[in-house]
């Protein structure tokens, strides 16, 4: 899709038009109407009116940037923006300070951390669970609104860039953005949970036919489009504010449009301390889990029978030292490499349990569970708070936790997706973002959940109706007497599954180096993330900040393990949910700031235009022309009724503020955009006590384009 509107230009067609504009701007007939007075009085009024619409004209250019109309401004890219990196020490030592003394009270007494979070997502849970409830339905609802209207068209660059990746290279990046631990964690455990533990007034009973869709549905709700909305409001805004508008890569930077667009201020300042907070919190969670996992996974591998937590304490040191090592070294290529190894392995985890697994059981179930998903959506949505006690552990449990989970791993993943889709329109952005990676991940669920229940049907009795009335097999089945109470821990779930395949236990081995790939690609690129976000958008940032990070997501993961068992899953859950709510409110500034800086888009100003022209010059055509007519381009006076601006102004701040290049200090620079240089200081009109046209001679010199003098 062309990105751009534009027609190409040829210089010589281009000077020919310009000229004609020219000639027929001298030959402009009068505008009076006036019968009264005679020939000379009626020339010096044109004379007049032609110098006053110069003058006006002459006016409103100067004072745009640069001397051009924010409608043609092909976009500024932050990389072409003159800017002074460093390191906020305000926000590393606030949020730092925080983090440590967080670390420090978990390590004295985890006990109370675990009793204050649980009153915590009590009364958040009870009184603003609704925040995140409808972020996740509003968002999915105005990103295609954006999509399929004018704004869809808007590139994520310049005017006529080209995507920097192919559209294939683009898939598989978002398709690797959306594996990771959590696919592995609960791939097989969340699905078996709904397929024996139904959502609190679901139209199925436990261990029906109608549960096996109904468990799949309810999973893709979790992982699908609405998780990804919030990942792509993220992506969508800073990609657009980077790429587009040559602003940091900041949440500040586009929540700051709101006021004073500055991201030096406290108020941008507590914004971006927040992003860093939610993904501590939300990264760290995985990494617990992970460890959890390997830990599990090392323990039935080698024979060793239960070592409690400090097997995975202990892999959280070591994989915290591979990834400090990993940020220090600068190894990005190995991370990028390792991180397409993981990809293809877990590509190759799921072909394992579709082929070896109960593939017509898959093939005979996937279809029925998509259908099943989208006629069922609505209904899954409107769970809410207010219908029980029931209904609100489910959703503090699932839904509405997994809603949280997803706004504190949103600047980073964000991020991440905002920096590959430099190039792609909004609309490609939008369609990619929330249908390719979601597809993937629901696929996978799929085909994980879809095992593990089958292997619980195995082992169950069954009616004619297929439906379970009990267990036949204890200890073959995953749940020995068919309700959640004898699931093994979440983490041991994945384990057990395998265990009853062929070649289970090499998958098994194989999962645990998967499983610490991720624990250390994820933690490198969130601990990056988060450096950027605390050394004003640098894309290089300093490897000493990188490692503070890192370390800090291990000490918080630290602290979810030492809560214990079956309490580090719901430890995890009251974190993430607390932590995650002041970003669910900074999600909702960056939805707002966004639709405004569409509104003000160059691309947006020039459809208006089309659309006003086109329309004004087809009704004047047909009145005074009637069938046979064609369209011209001629200046008109403001107030004419076919004016094609009269109602805009293309000199207000919020159009034409944006464009303005600065210094590292924030003085304004001179900046010729035929050429794409900096050429020196700005002086606007105001700075001299000229006359109008000397003074503006001076400013805008030979250099500017003569379609804007």
């Amino acid at each position: 899709m062309n990105s751009s509107s534009e027609p190409p230009q040829h210089p010589e067609g281009e000077e020919r038009r310009r000229s004609s504009i020219r000639r027929r701007r001298r030959t402009a007939p009068a505008t009076t109407t006036g019968t009264d007075l005679d020939p000379g009085a009626v020339e010096q009024l044109r004379v007049m009116s032609q110098r006053g619409q110069r003058a006006r004209a002459f006016l409103r250019e100067v004072n745009y940037p640069h001397a051009i109309h924010p409608a043609l401004v092909p976009g500024v890219s932050v990389e072409d923006q003159k800017i002074r990196y460093g390191v906020d020490k305000g926000i590393v030592t606030v949020v730092g300070a925080a983090i440590i003394a967080f670390v420090a009270w978990g390590l004295i007494n985890p006990e109370s951390v675990f009793e204050v979070s649980g009153v915590a997502l009590g009364w958040v849970m009870a009184n603003l669970g609704w925040v995140f409830n409808l972020l996740a339905i509003c968002l999915v609802i105005l990103l295609v609104i954006i999509a399929f209207t004018r704004y869809g068209r808007i590139p994520l660059g310049l005017d006529g860039e080209k995507p920097e990746y192919s559209t294939g290279s683009w898939a598989a990046m978002l398709f690797a953005a959306g594996i990771g631990i959590g696919i592995i964690f609960f791939g097989p455990y969340e699905p078996l949970t709904y397929y024996l533990s139904p959502r609190p007034g679901a139209p199925y009973d436990a261990g029906s036919v109608a549960a096996i869709k109904g468990a799949m549905a309810q999973s893709a709700l979790h992982w699908g489009v609405n998780a990804w909305a919030i990942y792509a409001i993220v992506g969508l805004s800073v990609a657009y504010i980077s790429y587009r508008r040559g602003q940091v890569p900041l949440m500040s930077a586009v929540v700051a449009s709101l006021w004073s667009g500055r991201t030096d201020s406290i108020g941008a300042r507590i914004i971006d301390g927040l992003a860093i907070t939610a993904t501590l919190f939300g990264t760290a969670a995985s990494l617990g889990i992970g460890a959890l996992q390997i830990g599990s996974g090392v323990e039935i591998v080698a024979g060793l029978g239960d070592t409690g937590n400090a097997m995975a304490l202990g892999i959280i040191c070591v994989l915290s030292i591979g990834t400090v090592i990993s940020a220090v070294s600068g190894i990005a290529r190995g991370i990028r490499w390792l991180s397409n190894i993981n990809m293809v392995l877990s590509v190759g985890l799921a072909l394992f349990f579709f082929v070896v697994g109960p593939t017509v059981f898959l093939m005979n179930m996937i279809p029925g569970a998509v259908l099943e998903y989208f006629g069922t959506m609505t209904d899954m949505l409107s769970a809410n708070m207010a219908e029980g006690a029931d209904m609100q552990a489910f959703l503090s449990s699932w839904t509405t936790f997994y809603w949280a989970w997803w706004v504190s791993w949103a600047p980073f993943v964000g991020v991440f997706v905002a920096k590959i889709s430099r190039g792609r329109t909004i609309r490609q952005f939008v369609l990619g973002v929330l249908l390719i990676p979601s597809s993937i991940i629901v696929m996978a669920f799929a085909v994980l959940g879809g095992t593990s229940i089958w292997l619980q049907r195995r082992a169950s009795e069954l009616d004619a109706a297929g439906n379970t009335v009990g267990v036949s097999d204890p200890d073959a089945a995953i749940a020995a007497d068919g309700t959640t109470a004898t699931l093994p821990l979440p983490e041991q779930i994945f384990f057990a599954a395998v265990d009853q395949l062929p070649g289970g236990w090499i998958v098994a081995a194989l999962v645990i180096v998967v499983l610490a790939i991720f624990f250390i690609t994820t933690a490198d690129s969130a601990s990056v993330v988060n450096s950027q976000l605390s050394q004003k958008g640098n894309p290089e940032p300093r490897r000493g900040v990188t490692v503070f990070w890192a370390l800090c997501m291990a000490g918080i993961a630290v602290v979810i393990l030492l809560f214990g068992g079956q309490n580090a899953l719901q430890g995890l859950q009251n974190l993430i949910v607390v932590t995650a709510l002041p970003f669910a409110v900074i999600l909702v500034l960056m939805a707002i700031a966004l639709v405004k800086l569409l509104r003000s888009d160059p691309y947006t100003i020039r459809s208006r235009y089309e659309e006003v022209a086109v329309e004004q010059a087809v009704r004047y055509g047909v009145s005074e022309y009637g069938d046979h007519f064609a369209l011209s381009v001629e200046p008109t006076d403001t107030d004419d009724d076919r004016a094609t601006g009269s109602d805009f102004d293309s000199t207000a701040p919020e159009v034409t503020e944006w464009y303005a290049r600065t210094d590292e200090d924030g003085n304004p620079v001179e900046y010729d955009y035929s050429t794409g240089t900096y050429t020196g200081e700005i002086q606007t009109v105001a700075d001299s006590d000229a006359d109008v046209a000397p003074d503006a001679e001076r400013e805008t010199g030979t250099d500017v384009p003569e379609e804007h003098r």
